[in-house]
């Protein structure tokens, strides 16, 4: 039942003489109408409405239509309406849709003004539970809508109806993804198709409709060339979108009279006609187009000239939407071209940048508070994104990211575009210029002033730098420094060479932090990106929350924690949210006021929802789906395509050339003065990111930087704002360079394309006369020359030297010290430390270098004396060796070397190339020196942090100050530095993913900022144990503790797999935020969580980890030092280490192997199993022949302590080893079982509720297995109105099928819709033993997974707790009987019993199965039975022979069958016999209902009393007792009477009463009863994609119990029955001939077709007849009537002519309903009389154009062969005899005169005929007459006679 509370309706619009009287007409499969409320706007009806459901619940996409009218005498005046969406009601989320303040909308689908509130309530029907719903059942986890992945999608054409035309033939194509199908050819108006045809695509989830499963829906058929000629005629339809883990919904096809009704089941309302719509996209204007590749220009620059500068592109845009592509006129030579071009779109050259606009964000559909809107865009800049703007690689590396494949690196411009849609628009041109008046956009182009200020803190994991460092910041195009039409700022940090710190390498800025410095102009979109940080800060702090709640009931908190997590997050959702407002916007869109209705009436629409969830939700684990869909929901609203602030890109320089970048959405860091929640999420705040490579193919597997940096954005009238944020003393400094070359002496002239005077890099030339401080600014302080080059950490080396005779001891070479390339150097001790530096260690070998005990070796080769390449590992003929040793030190803060410029040789640094790596005193290699000068700036007339922002507002306007140098200052925060001490707690990792094919052994190395440590290697696992405490001493850190505390320093934990030979691979990376402890002394410790790990975007495993970082105040502040392992291991302290107690893991683990691969070449021979659990190891004993038993014999018991908490757990690790010869022992593979905690259990607990194996009751089964014969005779008579399939069809509910069957009290047998496995009270059949595929390392292809070696068989095990007290007994074993595990020969049969929907091959939609059997090494082909076009096959019983368990696997596979080619698979299926045989529910023979012979005759090995006693034996309670003569038994305590279950004898076959009462009790023990599952066919290359169903089961029968019973007899049924037309005759045929005599007259014929099965039992195509009178033409096309008949809905027919009319036919104009209900002709099995017949003009029938007198008979083949009849009136002409309807006589005209008088004589030509002789009688009177006058007057005149 739904019922529609209609409450009231406010701001109805007034009429234009007096007020409404409104009126709501509610809409849902019939129309219910309120009462009429006189002269009101603000109505109130507060009626309710009820609409029956007639049992058939609610599907997702059902819905109501809204109406209100207003009510007049003479009809109603229509004044809105709206949809609501019923599909929240329809999954149950909710009981009752409160639709609060619903917007109403007009013709034209404008709000009006007016809204109405509703109240839904829905009541399921009573078996809506027991039907499924139509959706799909879809995991949680979805993937990302941009993400490809594997979909399926079934397509099933049904029927259609009113196609117009006259004896057409239609066809139905289906065309998708470049695919075609064709459905069979029909007949007809009203085809019947019923065909289905599957599509398997890969796609991203954003491509596919947002509805997944549309069911029987009616398609309205437009002609495509002419429009306006309305419908075509209707198809009906179900579409199905399934992905990975889908289960198809179950599509209900009995017949429904209101899924037959067009209206309410038409995919487009009815009343509703298409409309097409036309996209009109105004193109204004772009900027900031970047130059053209120009190689000649490129070619003058390298050669030293100066090329052209404005080398500008010819730009034009293209646009494509839906295939096609419009393209505007060309500007040449022009970076801000201007177009002011229409471009209209009815729904090879060098590629600046593409940008894409979301359809999906731009319109709206509508919901169910949410009123749709059309698409809309503008007029808006849209920004365009690829390649770096330079060019300097030729072709572009990167060209690909132009096309939009793949991330943009660079901004590329972008373009004033305005997208509008109209419909019922007829475009004449597709491109046309804009009226000059029409370019109204100057509100939209109003550009405000904006300030971007960036601090950088550290820069570290740096790889190979190879170069100087440097990062420029870039909005748009300000601050791109190598775009040579862009204006010098200061967008980049200073030079500075990388420092290694053992691992990486970092930046030394130490408290000197580099700033950059960015004003910027675009228009103010506040209003917009305001809205976008709204939303995102309750999406972040609603899923914050939500991950709380969700770890909080996977830790299994208290109900009181959850339920107080829980109604705090629902308050945060109630909270109001205010966006802001658009009326004061002077550059507000469409698409602006579209979305924030849109916005406000979702975020209320949540709002409700979560109000009513806190009145009405009891269970709390059950809301989590629908705060997950809100989380989502919210995050779709904050997506704004109208975003015109480009991205804020940070790009890494190594020398001159682009190495990573890093794109930050200017949003994230946008100041907004409208509220505390509008600033954007990292405003002012420290943030830490992973630079990554442009276009990385390695998806960030290597990092190439860690970047943590501080940056705000906002206007310039809100920079004061700035100094909140700001942290530090800000610096301002110039500086340029004096270089020198050594060409005899120190001088200029020996420079080499460097200047005397230069920035860093030695190309830009500086002038000493120029430098002066900008206008604003004045000096501070004199001319500094200093020589540290920005660094503030240096190294100094020096390399110890050594020498030897081949093979001799080594001695001190004669120049004992060099440095790099061999020169000699003064001694460690006599190197000085440089003014304005200190020493920060002693001199010290370096012991991070890949050589040999810090030893590197090389050969002498004459002329030279020196090694010219040296190698890590010592060799017999190396005769030269040397190691390097190392001293840090650093600057000292606010302390400088000093020194005039004349005359003065201090501060230089020197090197012997210039771009190589400088030092502080001279060599004799050197050539090259050069000393910085710098000096500090202040502004002259502001103060405050904010006068940074004054800088690039004084640059010189002349063209020679556009050079970067003195005129970009250095701005630069100092910071005042803490000493810190880190604890990274590294217990364990687990699911690892693995990174060679035999070995893994993982470590972790851990990055804190400038620092790195690695943890020990663990040998030989995936699920490593480290426990081990990472110290970090004396971390300086610069900034205020609480900042850090608020935005700390993330912790970096890379996992490398170390190998032997090579270098160790990376295996993932994950990122964590330590615990900061401001004070150590009375801080909290942090608690262990568990990391996922990320390997090129995916999950690669977990690690259990904790960091806190402490304030180091002072030593004793510190915690205690965790025990140590060994002198440097630390272990994870107690407090933080989780908990753990002993327990005891009881684990019958080593039942076997299966299917293990070869391993090298040599197959696996002598396995044996390794145990691994918590750092301990057992093993056992090895499998002497593995081909004939794969068994391990007996089983392991573990005693560990593991932890209490289940959450830190560690997996138990499965490794199998094969003893090879000569001692080898390779690992073949392994297995991890992670969760335990369905492992756990109560060892005290009694022995009759575990489940073991029944089969190993069978070991002890008495000698006499056979069923007797029973003392009574039985009839074994077959009932042949009866068969298997009867039993089948009853169990399915389809009575009509299954004939007397159930009258006689049969059996039914259970149809399971699922895999036996997958029932879930057969526990997966696994209750035994499980299956666990076994991996050998990683593929060849990194993105797959492991690949599958093998499987093990893991016995069932039990964990529970041991009493620490040794004094305790332990608990009572809890496994005490296991079966054999030794092979056995089995007998298998496989009942086939039909395929549902298997995926079609062939081109017509079709498929020629046949089943294909695999049992081992044994393969049953049934190709020459297969089935021609059909998708729903029926097969058969198929019987094999195997040995167990060599032969577990049993693959039924279906092929489909090809003549000239090779056999396609369908699809297959895999069964695992061993399971089955070992289950204790007994699956390998379903139990029946009853004991019996006949048709449901008993077919298993053991009677049921034996299954019974070995039930008891096993469960360990006494053996059945049988009393009274079977009548009565007694078993586990409780007695049972057979009169309890059969008190009355139901049919004659009925076995004896002692085992009928034992099969009544074992069907109370939950065995597997007599049962059909349906199984999934899956493809062999796309497994996780159905491509069929097939129905069967499989009975498995050990030979050595004896034979079985007889097998069922499955066979496919045979058509039965046959339909006999005999027609009498016709009656009131328009006649189109005429006759010689004028009369109307046709050669008449009767034709009939039928499209159906003869087949009554199978549903194929409904039964339907047509009858066509056809006119006999020998020259034109014949023409027909035709009458089409539906035999299961029969339309009664008249008894006489003159009754016959079409108001008899269903779906008529006029029809009235008859007293004589349709009924079934299978039912009546003969009816005779008159039907109608009609022709059919533009699709509608019009008035009857003839009768029909025909009998319809349908017989069976008994009866057919008993009354015989002839076709036509051949022999045998009997039942009934025809005579033939003409008389003998021919109609010759000159052979049969008499003949054609006597017809002429008829009835109906008689007058005509005496009239006829009559008037020639008189007429040939009158002439005689006229004749004889003249003679008669001649004689009358001459009288000669007288």
């Amino acid at each position: 039942m739904l019922r529609v509370i209609v409450e009231c309706a406010k701001g109805i619009p007034k009429k234009k003489l007096g007020n409404p009287d409104p009126i709501t007409t509610v809409v849902f499969r019939e129309k219910k109408k309120t009462k009429a409320v006189n002269s009101e706007l603000n109505p109130v009806w507060n009626e309710i409405l009820e609409f029956d459901l007639d049992g058939s619940p609610l599907d997702a996409s059902s819905f109501i239509d809204v109406v209100v009218k207003d009510y007049e005498t003479f009809g109603k005046h229509f004044i809105g309406s709206s949809k609501i969406l019923l599909g929240d009601l329809a999954g149950g989320h909710v009981a009752s849709l409160p639709s609060k303040n619903v917007p109403l909308i007009n013709e034209k689908q404008q709000i009006i003004g007016a809204t109405i509130s509703l109240l839904i309530v829905y009541e399921k029907p009573s078996n809506a539970d027991d039907q499924k719903p139509l959706c799909l059942t879809r995991k949680r986890n979805k993937p990302l809508a941009s993400e490809a992945q594997d979909f399926q999608i079934r397509v099933r054409v049904i029927e259609g109806r009113h196609l117009p035309g006259i004896d057409i033939k239609p066809v139905v194509r289906v065309l998708f993804d470049g695919k075609t199908h064709r459905t069979n050819v029909r007949g007809g108006n009203n085809p019947f198709f019923d065909e289905m045809f599957f599509y398997n695509v890969n796609m991203s989830l954003s491509d596919l409709s947002d509805e997944h499963a549309i069911m029987r829906k009616w398609l309205l058929l437009k002609d495509p060339d002419d429009s306006t000629m309305g419908a075509r005629g209707y198809l009906k339809v179900s579409i199905i979108i399934m992905g990975t883990g889908d289960e198809a919904p179950i599509e209900n096809r009995l017949f429904r009279a209101e899924q037959d009704d067009l209206e309410s089941n038409l995919l487009v309302p009815a009343g509703v006609s298409m409309r097409t719509a036309t996209l009109s996209l105004k193109v204004y204007r772009a900027e900031d187009m970047p130059q053209d590749d120009a190689t000649v220009q490129t070619l003058k620059q390298f050669l030293g000239g100066e090329g052209d500068k404005k080398n500008l592109v010819d730009p034009y845009l293209e646009v494509s939407f839906a295939g096609k592509k419009v393209c505007t006129k060309i500007i040449q030579k022009n970076a801000n071209p201007e177009w002011n071009q229409l471009i209209s779109l009815n729904v090879k050259d060098d590629v600046i940048g593409t940008t894409f606009l979301n359809l999906s964000q731009i319109s709206h559909s509508g919901g169910n508070v949410e009123v749709g809107f059309l698409p809309a865009f503008g007029p808006c800049f849209v920004n365009l994104y690829g390649s770096p703007r330079e060019y300097g690689d030729l072709p572009d590396r990167f060209e690909e990211l132009n096309f939009g494949n793949g991330e943009g690196v660079a901004y590329r411009g972008r373009v004033l575009v305005e997208l509008s849609t109209h419909l019922d628009k007829k475009v004449e041109k597709n491109v046309d210029d804009i009226p000059r008046d029409d370019v109204l956009v100057a509100q939209f182009q109003r550009r405000r002033r904006y300030s971007l200020c960036s601090v950088f803190h550290s820069a570290c994991m740096l790889q190979e730098p190879g170069g100087p460092i440097r990062f420029e910041v870039t909005l748009g195009n300000y601050g791109n420094k190598l775009d040579s039409t862009c204006k010098p700022l200061v967008s980049t940090t200073p030079n500075c060479f990388a420092v290694f710190d053992n691992h990486y390498y970092y930046l030394p800025w130490a408290d000197t932090k580099p700033v950059v410095i960015l004003t910027s102009y675009w228009e103010d979109i506040s209003h917009r990106l305001d809205a976008i940080n709204i939303l995102l800060f309750t999406a972040d702090q609603l899923e914050s929350n939500l991950n709380l709640l969700k770890t909080a009931i996977s830790a299994k908190e208290p109900e009181s924690r959850l339920t107080e997590i829980w109604l705090k997050l629902l308050d945060h959702i109630i909270e109001e949210l205010v966006l802001p407002a658009l009326e004061d916007r002077l550059n507000v869109t469409v698409l602006d006021l579209q979305k924030k209705n849109l916005r406000e009436a979702a975020v209320y629409n949540i709002m409700q929802m979560a109000c009513c969830m806190k009145e009405e939700a009891r269970d709390i684990g059950s809301t989590v789906a629908d705060i997950e869909d809100w989380l989502d929901r919210i995050k779709q609203l904050a997506e704004e395509p109208q975003n015109s602030m480009p991205d804020v890109i940070i790009w890494m320089f190594r020398g001159e050339k682009r190495v990573a970048y890093a794109r930050v959405p200017a949003n994230q860091i946008l100041y907004s003065s409208f509220s505390k929640q509008a600033c954007g999420k990292h405003c002012g705040k420290i943030q830490t990111i992973f630079m990554q490579y442009p276009m990385d193919k390695n998806k960030g597997v290597k990092i190439p930087a860690e970047l943590r940096f501080n940056m705000w954005l906002g206007l310039s009238v809100h920079e004061k704002e700035f100094s909140r944020f700001s942290e530090g003393n800000f610096s301002i400094c110039v500086e340029m360079y004096e270089n020198q070359a050594l060409l005899g002496k120190w001088g200029t002239a020996g420079l080499i394309n460097c200047h005397k005077f230069s920035d860093v890099t030695g190309k830009i030339k500086l002038k000493q006369e120029l430098f002066l401080p900008p206008q604003g600014w004045e000096w501070e302080g004199s001319l500094l020359a200093e020589a540290d080059a920005g660094c503030s950490k240096f190294t100094d080396e020096v390399f110890q030297n050594e020498i030897r005779f081949p093979g001799g001891e080594w001695k001190p070479a004669a120049e004992l010290y060099t440095d790099l390339n061999g020169e000699k150097v003064a001694s460690p001790k006599e190197f000085e430390c440089p003014p304005g530096w200190t020493w920060e260690d002693d001199w010290s070998f370096d012991s991070n270098r890949a050589v040999d005990e810090r030893w590197e070796y090389g050969v002498t080769l004459p002329p030279n004396e020196k090694p010219s390449s040296w190698v890590a590992a010592e060799k017999t003929f190396h005769v030269h060796r040397r190691r390097r040793l190392i001293r840090p030190r650093r600057k000292l803060s606010g302390k400088k070397t000093v020194a005039k410029r004349r005359d003065s040789e201090e501060g230089w640094e020197y090197s012997s190339l210039f771009g190589s790596k400088f030092h502080i005193k001279e060599r004799c290699s050197d050539t090259f020196r050069r000393r910085r000068w710098r000096r500090n700036m202040i502004p002259s007339h502001c103060s405050g942090c904010s006068a940074i922002f004054k800088l690039e507002g004084v640059l010189s306007k002349t063209e020679e100050d556009k050079l970067f140098g003195a005129k970009t200052p250095t701005v630069s925060c100092h910071f005042s530095s803490y000493i810190y001490h880190l604890r990274v707690y590294i217990y364990q990792g687990r699911n690892l993913c693995p990174m060679d094919h035999n070995s893994f052994s993982p470590y972790a190395h851990v990055s804190f900022l400038h620092m790195s440590k690695t943890t020990h290697v663990i040998q030989n696992t995936l699920n490593p144990i480290w426990d081990q405490t990472l110290i970090f001493e004396d971390i300086e850190i610069h900034g205020d503790p609480q900042t850090v505390a608020s935005c700390p320093p993330e912790v970096v934990l890379e996992l490398y797999d170390s190998d032997q030979v090579g270098k160790d691979e990376p295996m993932g990376h994950c990122k964590y935020p330590p615990l900061i402890n401001l004070q150590p002394n009375i801080g909290c410790r942090p608690k262990l969580q568990w990391l996922p790990i990320t390997k090129k975007g995916h999950n690669a495993g977990e690690l259990l980890l904790a960091a806190e970082l402490l304030l180091k105040l002072d030593d004793d502040d510190l915690p205690i030092v965790p025990p140590r392992r060994s002198e440097k291991l630390y272990m994870v302290p107690q407090g933080i280490k989780p908990v753990v107690q002993l327990t005891a893991i009881e684990q019958v683990l080593t039942w076997g192997l299966r299917n293990m691969e070869a391993f090298q070449l040599s197959p696996v021979s002598s396995p044996s199993l390794i145990v691994e659990c918590g750092g301990e190891t057992v093993k056992t004993a090895i499998i002497k022949n593995f081909k004939k038993n794969p068994n391990f014999p007996g089983s392991v018991l573990l005693l560990k302590l593991l932890p209490k908490e289940e959450m830190y757990a560690p997996p138990i690790v499965l490794k199998v080893i094969d003893h090879k010869p000569f001692g080898w022992k390779p690992v073949v593979g392994q297995c991890t079982i992670r969760s335990l905690g369905e492992f756990r259990c109560d060892p005290y607990r009694t022995n009759s509720d575990i489940c073991m194996s029944s089969r190993a009751m069978m070991a002890d089964a008495q000698e006499n297995v056979v069923i007797d014969v029973e003392s009574r005779a039985i009839s074994e008579t077959r009932d042949e109105a009866v068969d298997w399939w009867s039993k089948f069809y009853s169990s399915l509910g389809e009575q009509q099928k299954c004939n007397p069957y159930l009258r006689k009290g049969y059996d039914t047998l259970k149809v399971y819709n699922c895999e036996l496995e997958k029932v879930e009270q057969f526990q997966g059949l696994t209750d035994f033993c499980r299956t666990i595929n076994l991996h050998q390392g990683k593929t060849v292809d990194d993105d797959e997974d492991p690949s599958v070696v093998g499987q093990f068989k893991q016995g069932s095990f039990k964990i529970y707790p041991l009493s620490d007290d040794p004094s305790v007994p332990a608990p009572p074993c809890q496994f005490k009987e296991l079966p054999e595990s030794g092979p056995q020969e089995c007998l298998v049969r496989i009942y086939v019993v039909r395929c549902i929907e298997v995926q079609s091959k062939d081109s017509n939609g079709k498929c020629d199965p046949y089943i294909k059997i695999t049992l081992g090494k044994k393969t049953l082909d049934d190709r020459d039975n297969y089935k021609p076009n059909t998708l729903s096959p029926e097969f058969g019983m198929f019987e094999l022979s195997c040995t167990l368990p060599q032969d577990k696997d049993l693959k039924i596979a279906v092929y489909d069958f090809d003549k000239w080619s090779r056999d396609e698979e369908v699809g297959e299926t895999v069964i695992d016999l061993e399971d089955r045989l070992l289950s204790y529910f007994r699956p390998c023979c379903g139990l029946p209902q009853t004991y019996c012979s006949g048709v449901n005759q008993w077919r298993d090995q053991l009677k049921p009393s034996q299954i019974l006693q070995n039930v008891a034996k096993m469960r360990g309670v006494p053996p059945p007792s049988i009393e009274e003569d079977g009548r009565s038994l007694l078993f586990s305590g409780k007695r049972y009477h057979l009169q309890d279950f059969a008190n009355i004898l139901i049919h004659s076959h009925l076995g004896p009463e002692k085992e009928r009462l034992s099969l009544h009790v074992l069907r109370n023990l939950g065995l597997v009863p007599e049962h059909v599952e349906t199984r999934t066919l899956s493809s062999s290359y796309k497994s996780n994609l159905s491509q069929g169903r097939i129905q069967m089961w499989v009975d498995i029968f050990p030979k050595r119990l004896g034979l079985p019973g007889p097998p069922c007899e499955i066979s496919p049924r045979k058509a039965k029955y046959f339909l006999r037309v005999i027609i009498w005759n016709t009656s009131d045929v328009i006649l189109d001939d005429a006759s010689i005599t004028a009369e109307k007259t046709s050669d008449i014929y009767v034709k009939q077709e039928q499209f159906w099965n003869w087949d009554k039992t199978e549903y194929r195509n409904p039964p339907k007849l047509i009858v066509q009178i056809w006119d006999n033409d020998r020259i034109s096309l014949d023409d027909y009537l035709s009458v089409e008949l539906d035999l299961l809905r029969l339309v009664p027919p008249a008894k006489t002519p003159e009754k016959c009319t079409l108001k008899m036919l269903p779906g008529m104009k006029g029809t009235v309903a008859s007293k004589a209900k349709p009924t079934s002709l299978f039912s009546r099995k003969s009816v005779r009389g008159w039907w109608p017949c009609a022709n059919a003009q533009n699709g509608s029938c019009v008035l009857t154009q003839g009768k029909v007198e025909m009998t319809l008979e349908i017989v069976d083949e008994k009866e057919a062969e008993e009354r015989p009849a002839g076709r036509g009136r051949n022999e045998p002409n009997m039942n009934p005899k025809l005579d033939p309807p003409r008389p003998a006589t021919s109609f010759a005209w000159f052979t049969n005169v008499s003949s054609i008088l006597k017809f002429m004589t008829r009835i109906k030509f008689r007058w005509i005929f005496v009239w006829g002789v009559l008037l020639v009688l008189a007429i040939f009177f009158l002439g005689i007459m006229f004749l004889s006058i003249p003679s008669y007057f001649a004689m009358k005149i001459v009288k000669p006679l007288t």
